[in-house]
Parts: C-alpha cells; sequence; structure tokens
C-alpha cells in the first residue's frame, strides 16, 4: 500500500502527508489527552461511546502481595463501567506481530484477580488530580444524571466486570500487521464476554502544527458476529425484581434466607442494583465513617447456582487486612466457603469467597451467624468473635 496523502480543502488545496510517531511516549500521549480516537460503538442504551482514563502506565500484579510486574499502558471505563485495556506499540516494535498478545492476555487475566474497586477509584481520582481535572467533572462525564449512584458503586461495577471477562482489549499501532489482525479476529469470535479489537491509527502533518488523525478499526466484523449471549447487557436489578426472581425459587428455605439478607441489609445497610446479566443486588453497610461493600447477592438462570459472595478486596481495602482477617474468622464454616476463607491470607484478601445460597439454607444457623459476622465488623468489634 502505497502512502497517499489526505487533502485539506480551505482557501487552498493543502496535502497532508502520512507521517510516523517519532517515539512510543509521544503516541501513549497522544491517546491519553485524546481518548476519543477509541471512542468506536456505543453503550447499552444506545449512547455513543467515551472512554475516560483511569491511568497511564497502570501496574498489574501477578500476586496480592506482590509490586506490580507489568505495566499496562492506559487503562480506560466508560460509563457503562466497562474497562478498557490498552496497549500501544509502533510498526517498528517487532513485538507488534504476536509478542504483544501474549502481554495482554497476560495484563487481563491479572486485573480480573488483583484490581479491587477501590484502586481502581484511587487510580482514577490520583489521575485527575495530575491532570489538574476536578472530581465533579470526571464523575459528571462518568455518572451523568444517574444521581443515586455513587462513586464507590461505580468503581464496585468496574471490578465485578473484570472479575466476569467484561473488558475490551484495545492493540493500538500506527500500522496492524495481517497476523495481529488474524488473531484479534480469531480471540473475537471466541471470547463471549471479552470484546479484542485492533486500532491502526495513521498520522498525516502537514504546514505548522496542523495533523489528522485517522483511526481505522478492525474486528468489528468478528464481534458482530458473537452469538448474542454473549453479549454485555446492562441491567439494573430493583429490589422488586429481586423479590419476584426470589419467589420462584422452588426451596421454602432458600427463599427465607434471601430476603432475610436482604431485608437486613435494606434495614441496616443500604442496597445496590446490580448490573450483571443475571438478577444480583450489592449490600453496603457504613463501616468506620464509609460505605463499604460487604457482599453480593446474586439469583443465576440456574437455582443451583444462586450465591452470597463477599467483597473481601474492598472490605481489606477500606479497613485493612486485619480487619478483613478478623471478619473472616468470624463468619460460619460451612461446606465451600471454609476453604475459601482460608485460602484468603495468602491473596492478601483479595477475593470474593462465596457460598451457594442452598447451602447458607440447610444450615439452621448460618444466616444469623453472617449477620452477627457483619454487625461486628460495622460495630468494630471483630476481634471479640
Amino acid at each position: 500500500m502505497t502512502n497517499q496523502p489526505v487533502f485539506v480543502l480551505g482557501e487552498e488545496l493543502q496535502a497532508l502527508e502520512r507521517a510516523e510517531f517519532e517515539t512510543e511516549a509521544e503516541f501513549q500521549e497522544l491517546l491519553a489527552r485524546h481518548p476519543r480516537v477509541l471512542d468506536f460503538g456505543s453503550l447499552a442504551d444506545g449512547r455513543s461511546l467515551r472512554l475516560v482514563l483511569v491511568a497511564r502506565e497502570m501496574g498489574v500484579p501477578t500476586s496480592t502481595e506482590s509490586a506490580p510486574a507489568y505495566w499496562l499502558d492506559h487503562l480506560f471505563v466508560d460509563a457503562d463501567g466497562v474497562p478498557t485495556l490498552v496497549e500501544v506499540k509502533r510498526a517498528t516494535d517487532t513485538r507488534i506481530r504476536r509478542e504483544v498478545v501474549g502481554q495482554m492476555l497476560d495484563y487481563a487475566a491479572n486485573a480480573a484477580r488483583y484490581w479491587p474497586a477501590a484502586l481502581l477509584q484511587h487510580s482514577f481520582e490520583d489521575t485527575c488530580a495530575k491532570d489538574g481535572r476536578s472530581l465533579e467533572e470526571a464523575y459528571g462525564e462518568l455518572l451523568g444524571d444517574q444521581g443515586d449512584r455513587s462513586r464507590e458503586d461505580f468503581w464496585t461495577t468496574v471490578e465485578e466486570r473484570l472479575a466476569a471477562g467484561q473488558m475490551r482489549l484495545l492493540f493500538v499501532a500506527d500500522r496492524i500487521p495481517l497476523e495481529l489482525r488474524a488473531i484479534v479476529e480469531f480471540l473475537n469470535r471466541q471470547l463471549r464476554q471479552t470484546d479484542v479489537y485492533a486500532v491502526e491509527l495513521t498520522q498525516y502533518r502537514g504546514d505548522g502544527d496542523l495533523r489528522v488523525l485517522v483511526p481505522r478499526v478492525h474486528g468489528e466484523v468478528a464481534t458482530a458476529a458473537k452469538s448474542p449471549s454473549g453479549h454485555r447487557t446492562t441491567q439494573r436489578t430493583t429490589r422488586e425484581e429481586m423479590d419476584k426472581a426470589i419467589a420462584s425459587r422452588s426451596d421454602l428455605d432458600v427463599r427465607r434466607t434471601a430476603t432475610a439478607l436482604l431485608d437486613h441489609a435494606a434495614a441496616e445497610g443500604r442496597l445496590e442494583c446490580g448490573t450483571a446479566k443475571y438478577r444480583s443486588m450489592r449490600i453496603y453497610y457504613r463501616v468506620s465513617g464509609r460505605d463499604v461493600p460487604i457482599a453480593t447477592l446474586s439469583l443465576r438462570e440456574d437455582p443451583a447456582k444462586d450465591d452470597l459472595s463477599f467483597a473481601f478486596g474492598s472490605i481489606a481495602y477500606h479497613l485493612g487486612h486485619e480487619r478483613a482477617a478478623a471478619f473472616a474468622a468470624s463468619l460460619p464454616t460451612l461446606p465451600g466457603l471454609a476453604e475459601k476463607l482460608e485460602a484468603l491470607p495468602a491473596k492478601g484478601y483479595n477475593g470474593w469467597p462465596s457460598v451457594a445460597l442452598t447451602t447458607l439454607a440447610t444450615e439452621p444457623t448460618a444466616v444469623e451467624e453472617i449477620l452477627s459476622a457483619i454487625q461486628r465488623l460495622v460495630d468494630g468489634q471483630e476481634s471479640t468473635a
């Protein structure tokens, strides 16, 4: 393909010649300042996509106790809470052909495990501070008129999407080789929740500071070909919808268990509408002066998979490892949950240990013990457990 110029017609016709990015740092800075060049597609409600920068050089650890082992070039997020991981390479970098794919999959796999909501929120707000941007303006762009949705709720949604693999992976380069294009299209056909794209961003320069940027996206055809079940849907579950789903369960004890958990949270804490494809609600309690996400109650398509999961990543971040450890020790030793709680110290208390509602329903004192553990956490008395 020849490097044909682009013509700008004003008072005179001006030819803009294709120009390489001088350095990868220049390329990265351009994307951080102007993410709109990556805004293709739309949100769940049909609005145009607008990516917002969370961080440049976002650290990616490979365990809860290690320092970052990798550094992602850019992390963006949209108003639906879908994270977008971006890796930038110039065509002169031979890693753009295959090696960059392994890099990106490393980033995505570890981000899903080791980026809790609180870390994401801190990174975003730190980036805003460095850029001299007010948080009101930044959150206004993300949350819009969703006045009932707190900042913490939004980042919890981002964390949940990461954990479920609901993200975008973008390879950005000034030239996309055929090898990378083929891999992107293959991954897009195989991955149900994750969308993968290669964006070729061509730069043209004219007289003075005049520049034209032309993005070309590869992978959209493969995305469109995915089955409808593979597409993300944003569904904010109301309490009324949860109650209706609970009423559809055939096991009376399961219905009582789910209702008791939600009633306690509604009376003593706060319920937040979940955004998963299945019915779910996040459970918050006021601890040490802040709303802390403690658990999520999920009702799946298969009732046997209904569960209660505990948000230990956020608990540890907000309250510290010592209080997270005490809370874990105060929870009942239920089948399926006990071994997950025992594994938490090795993970730095960063995880979502869960227990099936059918298990809770068969243990007569399980719900009472869980609510008691939560109350001790709220009161700051976990050490008495």
